[in-house]
């Protein structure tokens, strides 16, 4: 029996039932990206939040009232009011999300961003009573202080990844200029903090905890390039979980994330390889794993393999069909761009700028398409663990060098020509010769 029906009886009741139902509807409406699913999750969740608006303290008149001048006295909830609190903010901020994918116009940007600021403040306030000297510890106080360490935390560790143009928008809080790069710092640090330790509690949500640290450390970090993350504390959080679940989809997922940022490519490829088989109920997990392949694949320069699993998501997910068609002759079309919140994905824009090559009336084709979007997503520092795979790529651009020099020269050529040059300066780098990659880089620099 599945997890969506073992709590699916209980829903109308409880507060908790209702809320994992509609967190599991939301994880395969994120998997999917199809619009009914994620309508769906959005009702479901809607309806968690109504459950959760039940046990919460009544308000009267003057009580509202007092309300906007006061801060709402939380001391004086039961344990049931405040969990229900908890679980009133947690439905705020995933239908948040969702309204964000669902919907592209300002009036729907308007109203997540609106549930996320309700959500912060009542994340934020609950932190406090925490640490109030009147709090009282109920008999299940390690569920609710699990879920306000992991809204706290993941509230903190988002506002530590936005560039910092937009945290400078925050004068209204007191930072500005200088004081924005101080503010993302603490932001990431307390965001850490929290969240590590909900991930050590015997809470509901340690294991929300835990799987938001996998993914910041062998995700986030990596692909966005804001940090190095920490594979020795992902591997440590990983471990007993794998242990207790070795068919563990999630987990072994992650296990394939670490042996990759590591450069055990093969060990990552198993990894992957052995998630796919270990369940057949999410297929749109399969996914997650394809994309991981195609790229484990690439620098390998298995090049029909990683076109294989290309293909496979072009075909079976509506994930990014822009990125996807960046491998030879599939090419991105502007049609194919997603919006998430109103925005266009940042990679989707440079497929679709590069793609436009190839739809002139005298195409000029890419030198090195893949090896470029293997840069866009940091696979360099993947293979510069590997001496002899980044050889290997460096083999491959040295041929393109060749092949470019060849062809008569374009109005891209002097583009196409300090491409190469970067990727091979990349290479270099990680192969120790720094005095080359210097050149490489220098030659751009002045070109």
């Amino acid at each position: 029996m599945c997890v969506l029906q073992l709590v699916s009886h209980r829903t109308k009741v409880s507060m908790y039932h209702a809320l994992t139902y509609a967190t599991i509807l939301e994880m395969q409406a994120m998997m999917t990206f199809d619009s009914q699913d994620i309508q769906n999750a959005g009702n479901t969740m809607k309806e968690a939040q109504a459950i959760c608006q039940k046990f919460r303290k009544k308000s009267t008149v003057a009580d509202s009232f007092t309300n906007l001048v006061h801060r709402h006295n939380l001391n004086r909830l039961t344990e049931e009011e405040i969990h229900a609190e908890i679980c009133y903010a947690e439905c705020l901020l995933q239908r948040a999300a969702l309204t964000f994918l669902q919907d592209e116009n300002m009036i729907s940007f308007v109203k997540g961003s609106i549930k996320i600021r309700n959500s912060y403040r009542i994340y934020r306030e609950l932190h406090s009573l925490i640490h109030s000297s009147n709090y009282v510890k109920g008999e299940n106080h390690v569920h609710f202080e699990g879920g306000v360490k992991l809204g706290v935390g993941a509230f903190n560790l988002t506002l530590s990844m936005l560039p910092i143009r937009i945290v400078r928008l925050l004068e209204f809080v007191g930072f500005s200029g200088n004081k924005a790069s101080i503010l993302i710092y603490l932001c990431n640090e307390h965001g850490l903090q929290q969240i590590e330790e909900g991930a050590s509690m015997c809470s509901f949500r340690s294991v929300l905890c835990t799987m938001l640290l996998l993914c910041y450390h062998t995700f986030l970090t990596f692909v966005l390039g804001i940090g190095k993350g920490n594979v020795e504390e992902a591997e440590k959080l990983l471990k007993p979980y794998l242990t207790r679940y070795p068919k563990g989809a999630i987990f072994l997922f992650f296990a394939g994330r670490i042996e990759a940022i590591r450069g055990n490519i093969d060990g990552a490829i198993s990894r992957f390889e052995e998630c796919c088989g270990a369940q057949q109920h999410w297929k749109q997990f399969h996914h997650m794993c394809y994309w991981e392949l195609m790229w484990c694949f690439t620098y390998k320069r298995q090049w029909m393999m990683a076109y294989f699993y290309a293909d496979l998501l072009s075909k079976e997910n509506t994930w990014s069909k822009v990125n996807k068609r960046i491998l030879p002759h599939r090419w991105a079309v502007p049609g194919l761009k997603l919006k998430i919140a109103g925005k266009s994905l940042p990679t989707e824009k440079f497929a679709i700028r590069k793609s436009r090559r190839y739809s002139s009336s005298d195409p000029v084709p890419l030198p090195v398409p893949v090896l470029e979007m293997m840069y866009i997503w940091n696979g360099y520092a993947v293979i510069g663990k590997c001496p002899d795979l980044t050889e290997g790529i460096l083999d491959a651009l040295v041929d393109a060098e060749a092949a470019l020099e060849k062809h008569p020269a374009t109005d891209m050529s002097v583009d196409d020509e300090c491409v190469i040059k970067l990727l091979k300066g990349i290479c270099l780098k990680y192969l120790g010769k720094i005095s080359e990659a210097e050149d490489h880089f220098t030659y751009i620099h002045f070109k």
